[in-house]
């Protein structure tokens, strides 16, 4: 057990051993116990110098480690569903010195990755995808007559999305070779572990057992009452220490529960059921944070650790003293609750992320954390607002997504008094491309009835939370992650005229900056060299149609700027808007490129996108020119 995170580089001479799988399958099962302890401690120190995930790492250390003792892997293929959970999985497939470099630029992706290693096998950063994608693999391995394993690994919170439930029903329907495995890490399934459970575990995975099982219900099919009356023992017998019906209802033969920490049991497990026919499943318990004291107290606050820095490198307290916009919304959404019994808050397990752990304390009874289950909870909240309630859904740009036909058909469709709190919106450094929300602006201003905003600081974002809470309709505001700006904020809960946008600056030069969302500071600076008209947009949808015509009438060229892809974007809004009126004033676009962005810090990720002061300075110079 480790109480605190290793400064220095612990030593780890069997670790060090194992560059790729097969050094571990060379290994005898009686090391692989100490091959464990040293991955964890290499593990706390690595995530130390880099921050990043580890308390699910932590949790599957021995179950990586015997999953690539016994495949043969990457012939076998090994899907992993959230890459949260395989920083193991990287160390033991040939990149453990390069995990120093994760999360940075140029270095090692937060998540699996195809193009990183050919040990991984699909990319993974959304969850409840794996089971999906090991299908898929399983069929190409059988189109191809090829006899390789599949074998997927999805965690009890993955397994509560529907998707998980889609392709478990149909896994049960294809009955082809495949192993999911349930890394049950919260016992949110079942509580029935110990020593009982587990010998039927070891039972039920046995060779004997289940050739015997084979045969004799071969001959008791021919007898009735015989076959039936063993089949009810047998079901009786596992219905009493493990959730195995749901799982065999569905066609797939069960194993569990298992001890997710013991690796030698893992290995004798994996060894009888891998070469077995069929769909199984194995139901493994596994504890978050596993080996590490203050993760196994706190699995949900040490699900993520920052790096280790120096104090010099620490922020000053006026630094500290700044809220994130996760925690503006967390306050206005207890301050609007006083006011308002009929708001209701949903979640799709995103409560601390999103700020509302607040709320949730204060109001147990109006607020919904519906788990991994991003289509339900936008359904949900269309539900509650037929019938009069006023639902607010604080959910990430990136997972938005997920519900994108909810938000179309249920919601703007019937033109339901819904608002979308939308965090994360933008570029999020160290998580990469499958976390930003770089295309939230772009798939929302198309979809009619929608009111979307993105506010330049945390008192708009404020306001613009308020404005949409009371618009009679489906309203949307993106903010991003991390710290606001530092600006007063009224305490006040004030609602802005719809569409209607600030201008900041009356500028005497032939440019005009409109400027949508919290890269408005960055243009500040530009705007005053240029001696440009500079504009808070504040809404993407209705834009504010008038103050653009007079800027088109009395500025040679407009540039807007946005932290979301270009193609389709509010750039693109006003572009119509002029083409529509037939207003011929040139305008520059910027925004984020048409490509997938690799992880980094933000602002460095921003200057190369020519979305820094000095570039948006550059860009509209280049125009000019």
């Amino acid at each position: 057990m480790f109480n605190e995170i290793p400064l220095e580089r612990p030593d780890t001479p069997l670790l060090n051993s194992i560059d790729s799988p097969a050094d571990l399958r060379e290994l005898p099962i009686e090391q692989l116990e100490q091959l464990a302890q040293e991955l964890r401690h290499y593990l706390l120190f690595t995530v130390g110098k880099t921050g990043g995930h580890f308390g699910a790492g932590l949790g599957v250390v021995e179950l990586t480690i015997a999953l690539h003792h016994v495949l043969n892997t990457p012939e076998d293929k090994l899907v992993w569903d959230v890459g949260h959970q395989t920083y193991p999985h990287k160390i033991l497939t040939g990149r453990r010195e390069q995990l120093l470099s994760i999360r940075q630029a140029g270095g090692l992706a937060a998540f699996t990755n195809r193009n990183e290693s050919e040990y991984d096998n699909f990319g993974a950063g959304h969850s409840s995808t794996s089971i999906s994608a090991a299908l898929g693999m399983m069929i190409a391995a059988q189109q191809q007559e090829s006899d390789r394993k599949v074998v997927a690994v999805i965690g009890d919170g993955a397994m509560t999305a529907g998707l998980a439930f889609e392709a478990l029903n149909h896994a049960g329907d294809l009955e082809g070779d495949i192993l999911i495995i349930l890394n049950d890490n919260n016992m949110s399934i079942s509580r029935n572990v110990g020593g009982l459970s587990s010998y039927f575990a070891r039972m039920w995975a046995s060779k004997p057992y289940n050739v015997l099982r084979s045969g004799s219900k071969k001959v008791l099919s021919a007898l009735p009452p015989a076959w039936k009356a063993a089949h009810r023992a047998e079901e009786y017998m596992k219905g009493m220490v493990s959730p195995a019906t749901i799982f065999e209802e569905l066609g797939f033969t069960y194993f569990g529960l298992v001890d997710g920490h013991d690796v030698e049991g893992l290995v004798n497990i994996l060894n009888n059921i891998k070469d077995m026919k069929g769909p199984r499943l194995l139901h493994v318990v596994t504890q978050k944070g596993k080996g590490y004291a203050p993760a196994e107290e706190d699995a949900f606050g040490m699900h993520a650790l920052s790096k280790m820095v120096s104090q010099s490198e620490k922020p000053t307290q006026a630094t500290d003293l700044i809220p994130t916009y996760s925690k503006v919304f967390g306050d206005w959404l207890c301050e609007t609750a006083e006011t308002d019994e009929k708001l209701i808050a949903i979640t799709p397990a995103m409560s601390e992320g999103s700020g509302m752990r607040k709320f949730e304390a204060a109001y147990p009874d109006r607020f919904f954390d519906v788990a991994i289950a991003e289509q339900h909870a936008v359904t949900f909240a269309a539900g509650m607002a037929c019938d009069g309630l006023k639902p607010v859904v604080a959910i990430y740009s990136t997972f938005l997504q997920r519900g994108y036909d909810q938000l179309i058909h249920d919601v703007a469709l019937q033109d339901l008094d819904v608002l979308f709190a939308i965090d994360r919106a933008g570029l999020v450094g160290e998580d990469g491309p499958t976390h930003a929300g770089s295309f939230d602006l772009s798939y929302l201003r198309c979809i009619p009835n929608m009111l979307v905003m993105a506010p330049s600081d945390e008192q708009e974002a404020r306001d613009m939370l308020t404005t949409g809470f009371y618009h009679p309709g489906p309203a949307a505001v993106r903010y991003p992650r991390g710290k606001a700006t530092g600006c007063a904020i009224s305490r006040t809960l004030q609602r802005l005229e719809i569409g209607k946008a600030k201008v900041c600056r009356e500028g005497k030069g032939e440019v005009a900056i409109l400027v949508f969302g919290t890269l408005l500071a960055r243009t500040v600076s530009v705007a005053e060299e240029l001696d440009a008209t500079l504009v808070d947009m504040r809404f993407v949808k209705p834009l504010d149609e008038a103050l653009i015509s007079s800027l088109a009438n009395s500025h040679q060229l407009l540039v807007t700027v946005e932290e979301n892809v270009v193609m389709g974007g509010a750039g693109s809004g006003v572009n119509e808007f002029l083409e529509q009126k037939g207003l011929c004033t040139a305008i520059l676009n910027l925004g984020l490129p048409d490509s997938f962005l690799e992880h980094g810090k933000v602002d460095e990720m921003l200057a190369d996108c020519g979305l820094d002061s000095q570039g948006i300075l550059k860009a509209i110079k280049q125009r000019l020119a």
